[in-house]
């Protein structure tokens, strides 16, 4: 009966730590939330200061799984990333995701076109380490698009 008991309580604890997690994820909310807050940043102290941030990896801008990266909107190339910061520097626009999608592509047309929005594609997690959909709220801001986004459940 004992066993039975420490069972049961064992796996009352792994569907709460579960779902806890779940509830820390970020959302689309978050998302759009991240990217305003780098646009806000951006009119009132500059490009090149937000890029300082990003690319410190301030607090401000990278919580957890989520974090606001930033590329020209002309060249494409990224100008600060705070988890990959080899890509700094460089043109993926007609990099393709997993399936074969140009998706970086599309986050600049859709910024010089309507000012912001949602991009969907497939990229590598780096918590599983599995392609999975992603969703991108992007921002234009001046001759920048900023870019936050979420992995779908």
């Amino acid at each position: 009966m004992k066993r039975i008991l420490s069972a049961s309580a064992f796996l009352s604890l792994l569907v709460l730590a579960a779902a806890s997690a779940r509830a820390n994820e970020p959302t689309e909310k978050d998302a759009i939330a991240m990217v305003e807050k780098g646009v806000a940043f951006i009119k009132q102290h500059g490009k090149d200061k937000f890029i300082e941030k990003v690319s410190a990896k301030d607090p401000e801008f990278i919580q957890g799984a989520l974090y606001v990266d930033i590329r020209d909107l002309q060249s494409g190339v990224v100008l600060a990333h705070p988890i990959n910061p080899t890509i700094v520097g460089k043109d993926l626009t007609d990099v393709p995701d997993a399936s074969g999608k140009k998706y970086r592509r599309e986050i600049i047309e859709l910024a010089a076109k309507k000012g912001k929005g949602w991009v969907d594609y497939m990229y590598k997690n780096p918590t599983t380490g599995k392609i999975e959909p992603k969703t991108t709220y992007i921002q234009r801001v001046g001759d920048a698009v900023l870019e936050a986004g979420i992995y779908k459940k």
